[in-house]
């Protein structure tokens, strides 16, 4: 299993690929200009970065002068300095989430009567799959042009997307994947909309979604959960615990 140091090179080649992407003192900042969410504009430190009160001040000037909250995402043991040296800026904690990881050798065949995973090719699949996940995670971000953008640029860029659809033709619950880095690919926003729950919804994608990174050359993937319910869930497929992720932010 990859040590935990394995999961902090990822995000940080991950968030180098972004295209405002910026190195700041030992830390990768993932900057999209097409967007000021705090989820996909934040910043990571490399393995072992041990951070003056200079760099974090540099670090907080580069957010700023984008308009953007000073975020970081981050897993603590891969760079034990870094949380004292933010925590002496007045960083406070956004979250705390563990760290589940899936391999090959521990993934799961679905159960008998799984739905059926589709990948998402059209301008209505794409704004589809935003509507249903701005509905999973109640509201915490509207749907958008842009986000269905977004998706489109992800399955496009050498990640995936992946949905079940409703009865309907409209999308009951989906899921994307990152492109693989350094051997591993972080599974993210799995969601299903609150009248599709318990059908076996976000374990289908998150199977599907495994497989595909494996296939492009993934040794690895993982993802982070926040409740017991969702946990177990992704037990059933092949996940393990791994690490622990911290997430801080600047305010005011």
């Amino acid at each position: 299993m990859p040590r935990t140091a394995a999961v902090q090179e990822f995000t940080v080649a991950h968030l180098a690929r972004r295209p405002g992407a910026v190195e700041v003192g030992g830390f990768v900042a993932g900057f999209d200009p097409a967007t000021t969410s705090p989820y996909v504009n934040y910043a990571t430190p490399k393995p072992g970065s041990e951070p003056t009160a200079q760099d974090v001040t540099a670090l907080i000037a580069a957010f700023r002068e984008r308009g953007l909250v000073p975020r970081l995402e981050f897993a603590p043991e891969a760079a034990p300095a870094v949380e004292p040296a933010l925590r002496r800026a007045g960083f406070v904690t956004e979250a705390r989430h563990e760290v589940l990881l899936c391999t090959p050798e521990t993934l799961t065949v679905p159960a008998a009567g799984a739905p059926d995973v589709e990948v998402p090719s059209t301008e209505a699949e794409f704004a589809a799959v935003d509507e249903a996940l701005a509905e999973a995670f109640g509201g915490e971000w509207p749907p958008s042009a842009e986000g269905a953008a977004r998706l489109r640029r992800t399955e496009e860029n050498g990640g995936a997307v992946r949905f079940v659809r409703a009865g309907d033709g409209s999308c009951a619950g989906a899921a994307l994947c990152t492109a693989p880095a350094l051997g591993t690919a972080e599974l993210a926003s799995v969601g299903t909309r609150p009248a599709h729950r318990g059908r076996g919804v976000a374990a289908a994608v998150t199977h599907a979604l495994a497989r595909t990174a494996y296939a492009r050359g993934a040794e690895s993937v993982w993802l982070e959960y926040t409740g017991e319910g969702s946990r177990r869930v992704y037990e059933r497929v092949g996940f393990r615990p791994h690490s622990g992720r911290l997430y801080l932010r600047l305010d005011g």
